[in-house]
C-alpha cells in the first residue's frame, strides 16, 4: 500500500514539474499566433489602401471600374491611369518603404542605438548633395516636357533623370563609405559612428547650399524639387532594381536574425556566443545603406521613415528579430503608401511630396526618443 501511495506521489510530482513548461510553450504558441495575426491584419490593411490608391486622386475611379481593369474586363483611359500612372507609384512607395523600414531596423540594431537611420547617418543628406551637384555644375537640370514635346526633348528629359539619379545614388554610397571607414580604421563606438553621421549631414547640408548660391533661378527650383521625396517619378525598371536588392538585404538579415539578436542583447554577450561583430556590422551597414541609397536616388529624400517604422514594430512585436525584419518591412510600406494617398487627398493633383508629410510624422518620434534619451 506505501508502494502505491509512494508511485502516486511520484506521478504526481512529475505532473506538477511538467506543468510550468507545458504552460510556457502553450504562451508561446498563443504569442506566435497573435503576430501571425497581426502580420496578417497588417497585410490585409496593405491591400485596402493600393485600393484606395487607384481609386482616389484628381482622376477619381470607382471601386466596380478598377476590379474590371484588374481583371482585364475594360480598356480604356481608366485603364491607362492605372496601369500607367497608379500602379508604378503604388509600387513605388510600397518597395521604398520596405526598404527604408528595413535599412533603418538594420542600422539601429548594428550601432545599437534607437536614433541612427538613413536620415541621421547622411544617407540622405548625400544623395542630396549628389544631385544638387549634377543639376547645378553638370547641367542635368530636366524640365517636364509636355505631350506635344519633340522626341529629341523627351529622350534628353530621360537621360537627364538618369544621370541626377546616378549622382544622388554616387553621393549617398559616398556618405556610406566614409562611416564605415571611419569604424573600421578608428574603431569607433557605435555612439560615436552616429556623431559622424550627424556631422556628414551638416557637411552635406552646407555643400548644398553652397551649390545653391551659385546656381540659377531655375536650377534651385529644380534642386528644391528633386530633394523633396516623391514615389510618382520613377519607373518599372527603377522599382525593379530596388526591389531586388530589398528583397536580397531581406534574406541577409533574416539569415542573420539570431546574430542580430545577439548584438541587441550587448556586445559581451554576442562575442561569447561567437558572433563575429565587426564583419556582421559592415556587411549589414553596407547592405542597409545600398538599399536606402537607392531609394533616395530614385525618390528623393523622405526623412524619417527609417526612424519611425522600426519603432512602431518594436512597440508590437518587440525586439526578436524573427518578427522584427517582416514587421519593420510592412510597417514602413504601409506608412509611406498611406503619406501619398494624404499628400493626394489634400491637394487633389497628387502634388505634395510625401517628404514632407512623413518628416511631419518623424520629427516628433526623433524628440520624443532624445527627451527619453536624456532623462536615462
Amino acid at each position: 500500500m506505501g508502494k502505491v501511495t509512494t508511485g502516486s506521489h511520484l506521478l504526481l510530482h512529475r505532473q506538477r514539474i511538467r506543468a510550468p513548461g507545458q504552460d510556457l510553450v502553450k504562451e508561446y504558441r498563443q504569442r506566435l499566433n497573435l503576430k501571425i495575426g497581426l502580420f496578417l491584419g497588417l497585410l490585409g490593411l496593405l491591400g485596402v489602401l493600393i485600393v484606395t490608391a487607384i481609386a482616389v486622386g484628381s482622376f477619381h475611379i470607382p471601386i466596380r471600374d478598377i476590379l474590371r481593369v484588374l481583371f482585364g474586363l475594360e480598356h480604356g483611359p481608366q485603364g491607362i491611369v492605372i496601369w500607367n500612372l497608379r500602379m508604378p507609384r503604388i509600387a513605388a512607395a510600397i518597395a521604398t518603404g520596405c526598404g527604408l523600414g528595413l535599412s533603418g531596423m538594420a542600422i539601429q540594431c548594428l550601432l545599437r542605438n534607437p536614433l541612427a537611420s538613413p536620415f541621421t547617418l547622411g544617407i540622405s543628406q548625400g544623395a542630396a548633395f549628389g544631385a544638387a551637384f549634377s543639376i547645378v555644375l553638370i547641367g542635368t537640370g530636366a524640365t517636364q516636357q509636355g505631350i506635344l514635346g519633340t522626341l529629341e526633348a523627351n529622350t534628353a528629359f530621360v537621360y537627364n533623370i538618369y544621370t541626377t539619379t546616378l549622382f544622388a545614388f554616387v553621393g549617398s554610397i559616398t556618405a556610406t563609405i566614409i562611416i564605415l571607414v571611419l569604424a573600421r580604421l578608428r574603431k569607433m563606438s557605435p555612439e560615436a559612428i552616429v556623431l559622424a553621421g550627424i556631422a556628414l549631414s551638416s557637411l552635406f547640408t552646407s555643400g548644398t547650399i553652397l551649390i545653391q548660391y551659385f546656381a540659377t533661378e531655375k536650377e534651385i527650383a529644380q534642386v528644391v524639387f528633386w530633394t523633396f521625396g516623391d514615389v510618382s517619378r520613377s519607373g518599372w525598371s527603377e522599382i525593379i532594381i530596388l526591389s531586388m536588392t530589398t528583397i536580397g538585404a531581406i534574406i541577409y538579415f533574416s539569415f542573420n536574425r539570431w546574430n542580430l539578436n545577439a548584438i541587441a542583447a550587448g556586445e559581451d554577450t554576442a562575442r561569447s556566443l561567437g558572433v563575429e561583430i565587426q564583419s556582421l556590422r559592415l556587411v549589414g551597414m553596407f547592405a542597409a545603406a545600398l538599399v536606402a541609397a537607392l531609394a533616395t536616388a530614385f525618390h528623393g529624400v523622405i526623412a524619417f521613415l527609417g526612424l519611425l517604422a522600426p519603432h512602431i514594430a518594436q512597440r508590437i512585436v518587440g525586439t526578436d528579430y524573427r518578427f522584427l525584419i517582416p514587421f519593420s518591412c510592412l510597417i514602413g510600406s504601409l506608412l509611406l503608401l498611406a503619406a501619398d494617398i494624404a499628400g493626394r487627398i489634400m491637394v487633389g493633383s497628387g502634388t505634395l511630396p510625401v517628404g514632407v508629410l512623413t518628416s511631419f510624422m518623424g520629427a516628433p518620434l526623433f524628440l520624443y526618443l532624445l527627451i527619453k534619451g536624456l532623462r536615462r
